[in-house]
Order: C-alpha cells, then sequence, then structure tokens
C-alpha cells in the first residue's frame, strides 16, 4: 500500500504541527481566521459533507465567490476522498447546468452573488443536495436536498481522514474554454505538494511571514496555487476577496491589508497603470507575479517604475497546475517567460516531433510532477495531448543560446502573410509601446483572396484618439513590413474569459464580423464598438 498523503491534511494539519496554529491563514472581507479556527472549520465541514452522504471519488462543484466559505468547502471535500471543483463565477445558468451534467456531481456549493445562475442550473443536473453559503437561497426541485452552511458545520468535529495517497484523485480544474467546449483536468493529491515545493518555494520563495493577494479566482489554476495553495503550504496568509476585482476594488484591498506576495494577469497590471494607482498600494509588496498570457516587455518597465516592485513573467497552464517556466527574482529578461522551473522540464519540437535548435520557433512541450492525469471524458483530447510523459501546451515558443524562452502566440494563433509566419504578440508589444495604445489584440482575418493578414483590435488609452494610420506606421518602423497590421479596428473593450485572458477566438470572430461590415460599406476609417 502506498504511503497515505491527504493535500488537506498537508496544507492545514501540518501547519498545526509545526505550531503554527495561532498564526492567521485566511484574511480579507470574509472575515479573518487563524490555522486553528481554519482546521477546525474544514473538519467540521468535512463531517457535514459526510453526513450530507457526499461519498470518496463524488465531485462537488462550487461555485462561490471567494472566501473562507469556498476554501474550507475545498479543503473539506479532500479531506474525506471526494473531488471538489472550483468553477467559473461568470457562468450562466445554462453553461453551469452543462458543466453539472458533464462532472455527474452529486453536490454543489453556491453563494449569494451567483444563486441566479445556480436556479436555472438545478433542473437539468443529477445532484442530490445544494449547499447554500452566506444566506443564499434557491428553489430545489423535488427530491434535492439543501442545507445552509451552519448545518453544514452542525454535524460534529470529525478528526478522521480518507485514505488517500499522492495518486488519489483530488480536484478536478475545469479549462477556460477559449478554444472550444470547457474540459475538466484531473488532479492528484500529490499535485498539490509538487506545485508548492516547485515554482512557491523555489521562484518565490515563501515564507510564513507572506501575505498572498491574487487578482485571479480560486476556480482559475493560477488563482488556487496564489490564494490557496501557496500560502496555506507555508503557513502563511491568504487575502481573500469575493469582489470582482477592478483597479479601484484591487487598490482598495492592497492598502487594506498589505500583502507581500501580489499576482495577476498582464491585462489587469495595464488597468492598474491606466487607472494611475498609487505607489503606495504596492508598498508592502516584495514581488509581484504574471501570469495568463505573455507581459509585453514595455507593460513590465512602466510598472516597475512606476511601483518599484520586480515583476515576474511566467507560463503555466491548468493542465500542469501552476507555472513551469518562469523568470527569477534578480534574473528577469523583459519579454520571455524566463526558464524552466526546477522540477520541470521543456523541449520544443517542429511539426515531425523532432526538437529545434535555440532560435528556431517550435511548439512547447512540458513535462513534470503535477501534470493532469488527463481530461475527465475526453479520451481523444487526451490522446492528442499527452505524449507519453510529455504534454503539448499548444503555445509556439523560441529559446534563446542561453536558454530563456520567449513565446510567440498560441500554436494556432499564429498567422501566416505572404507565406511567412507572423507572431502576433511580437506586434501587439510594438503596438502596445504606443501611447494611444491601452490594450491590443492582432488575429488573422482573411482578406479578399481568403488569404490571412494581420488585424488589429485595439482599446484607446484613457483620453486618448487612435489614429489607424499612425498605428500602422508605428508597427512599420520597428517590425519588417510583412509583420504590420493590415488594419486597426478600434473598441471600447476585449473580450475576456472569467479570469481576465484574451479570449482569441471570439476577438477573431468580432474582428472578422467588422472588417466584413467595413468592406461592405466601403469604410476605411477606424470603427468603434462595444463588443457583448
Amino acid at each position: 500500500m502506498p504511503d497515505p498523503f491527504n493535500a488537506s491534511v498537508y496544507l492545514v494539519d501540518r501547519q498545526l504541527e509545526l505550531g503554527r496554529g495561532d498564526r492567521i491563514a485566511v484574511a480579507g472581507p470574509g472575515g479573518a481566521l487563524t490555522y486553528a479556527q481554519l482546521a477546525e472549520r474544514v473538519r467540521r465541514a468535512a463531517a457535514g459533507l459526510r453526513a450530507a452522504g457526499l461519498r470518496p471519488e463524488e465531485r462537488i462543484v462550487l461555485f462561490a465567490a471567494d472566501g473562507p466559505e469556498l476554501l474550507i468547502t475545498f479543503l473539506a471535500g479532500m479531506r474525506i476522498g471526494a473531488v471538489p471543483v472550483p468553477v467559473s463565477s461568470m457562468y450562466n445558468g445554462t453553461e453551469l447546468g452543462h458543466l453539472l451534467a458533464d462532472s455527474r456531481a452529486r453536490m454543489l456549493l453556491v453563494t449569494p452573488q451567483f444563486t441566479a445562475a445556480a436556479q436555472d442550473a438545478l433542473a437539468v443536473s443529477e445532484l442530490r443536495d445544494v449547499v447554500l453559503a452566506g444566506g443564499a437561497r434557491v428553489e430545489t426541485p423535488a427530491g434535492m436536498r439543501t442545507w445552509t452552511w451552519d448545518e453544514l458545520l452542525s454535524a460534529g468535529d470529525d478528526e478522521s481522514v480518507y485514505g488517500t495517497w499522492d495518486e488519489s484523485p483530488a480536484f478536478w480544474l475545469y479549462t477556460s474554454g477559449t478554444t472550444g467546449t470547457p474540459k475538466a483536468a484531473m488532479h492528484r493529491h500529490g499535485s498539490v505538494r509538487h506545485v508548492a515545493e516547485t515554482y512557491a518555494a523555489h521562484v518565490l520563495g515563501i515564507t510564513e511571514e507572506d501575505r498572498c493577494f491574487s487578482v485571479a479566482k480560486l476556480f482559475f489554476a493560477y488563482g488556487l496555487g496564489n490564494a490557496a495553495l501557496f500560502p496555506l503550504s507555508a503557513g502563511a496568509t491568504t487575502i481573500l476577496d469575493p469582489a470582482r476585482p477592478t483597479p479601484a476594488g484591487v487598490t482598495e484591498r492592497l492598502l487594506a491589508d498589505r500583502p507581500t506576495l501580489f499576482f495577476a494577469v498582464p491585462t489587469f497590471y495595464a488597468a492598474l497603470l491606466d487607472a494611475d494607482a498609487p505607489r503606495e498600494a504596492f508598498a508592502s509588496v516584495r514581488l509581484a507575479a504574471s501570469a495568463g498570457e505573455p507581459l509585453p516587455p514595455d507593460l513590465y518597465r512602466r510598472f516597475t517604475e512606476r511601483y518599484g516592485v520586480e515583476l515576474l513573467d511566467g507560463i503555466g497552464s491548468t493542465e500542469a497546475l501552476h507555472i513551469f517556466l518562469s523568470n527569477r527574482p534578480g534574473d528577469v529578461r523583459p519579454g520571455t517567460s524566463g526558464r524552466p522551473v526546477p522540477g520541470y522540464e521543456v523541449k520544443l519540437v517542429d511539426e515531425t516531433g523532432a526538437e529545434v535548435p535555440p532560435g528556431e520557433p517550435g511548439d512547447l512541450l512540458v513535462r513534470g510532477p503535477s501534470l493532469t492525469t488527463g481530461y475527465w471524458c475526453r479520451t481523444e483530447v487526451t490522446r492528442k495531448a499527452f505524449q507519453g510523459e510529455w504534454m503539448r501546451t499548444g503555445d509556439k515558443y523560441v529559446r534563446s543560446e542561453d536558454g530563456y524562452y520567449t513565446c510567440l502566440g498560441r500554436s494556432n494563433d499564429m498567422i501566416k502573410a505572404g507565406g511567412i509566419w507572423v507572431s502576433p504578440t511580437e506586434v501587439e508589444r510594438c503596438l502596445s509601446e504606443h501611447p494611444a495604445v491601452a490594450e491590443v489584440a492582432v488575429v488573422g482575418v482573411p482578406d479578399e483572396h481568403g488569404l490571412d493578414k494581420p488585424v488589429a483590435c485595439v482599446v484607446p488609452a484613457s483620453g486618448a484618439r487612435v489614429d489607424a494610420e499612425e498605428l500602422i506606421a508605428h508597427c512599420r518602423e520597428r517590425l519588417a513590413a510583412f509583420k504590420r497590421p493590415r488594419q486597426v479596428v478600434v473598441v471600447d473593450e476585449l473580450p475576456k474569459t472569467a479570469t481576465g485572458k484574451l479570449r482569441r477566438f471570439a476577438i477573431r470572430e468580432l474582428t472578422m464580423e467588422l472588417v466584413r461590415g467595413r468592406a461592405a460599406a466601403g469604410e476605411q476609417a477606424e470603427e468603434r464598438v462595444t463588443p457583448v
């Protein structure tokens, strides 16, 4: 029999054994909890889940705002051998219903902010129980039971732990769905320890003195690591904010709770700068991290100059659970994703699977201890993504002679213009340096001959007016002629996922529609729309 290992015990009970029971584990608007208080609530929630009939390996979907209830239920589910599934709080009722059916969830946790969508989803699920936290209310179909949060915690204080080990199923995370229907990446108990002892330990250097604040929410792999797995593994403090992230709200949280580690995506760093968040907001932050999409060098420069905080860009994935390529403190090369995190290996291959030399673009593959065991009920997709121990990430990268990796974009986002590959990321970096540009995405749009040409979709900087010809000239001066965007479309915002990542396929569809409409009207001037 393998050695026992339970991720919930590793994250919570172990801190009590290390004498950290009086240290603050959770802070934020939802209230503060010491490690001793967190452990007691996790035990009670575990007893309540057992009393409600949730069995090992059954799924409990967590459709809830970031706060103690979500974190406690996640930990309690793993403690009893069940499989918690945090999901995007931006799903509507139809989307949530599809996910409940796909996961065959037997239980749902919901908080008041999301009861309308939950209500719509209940009729199409196999749910047996609904846990209503924070005063949430829904009308359940006949035969479905409801439990208030207080009722769940009233079953007793059960110290027993289900007999899991490293390979036991722990939790699922659904992918963002930017390339199709969301699919669940299945993660093991041992993966929690692996990411804590690789990226958190070797890159962040996290200690019990740290306070972690993540703009990315707990349902996102990036946010789950930042705001749960990493701080709890080190006896540090996580700052949980249930609110939808805005520059004003995040600034308020920074000033109130004084984090030492801050995590966001490039789009949000740009939003903070555009909102002119005060320098004082980052006075307590010793290190900031970025992931989710490549961080443009100019955005890195502007942030570090404005706030005096080192910013580490990296790349991870839902399938890998967290970041596996990253810059390091004191060793940042702007515009790159850095070098492999200790514990992980990466390689770049061509269409035949042969490794490419430095300077040549290739598809990025990764292997490491935290990779998902596969996608739930997606055999064909799993087989395409995994090649033995290696996982194909879907990203196109190039490696320098001294081992730094630079993102060229998603493999299916690359644009072949005039028979030559164009990296949308490279063109976006160039455009983002223009003062009139707040955000930009470059996509391939077919011209009148059906040949893809780069088109820039631009959000203007506050108070600025975008001149399409000026932006195209800006690129022509800095990039090879074939890389310049052939047109510029101006929009009020770019379609994004719940975690702030660009929805490339949605941007492409929007841009194609606008370009076709412009061509039909014989227009050449810029166009402003608000995407839906």
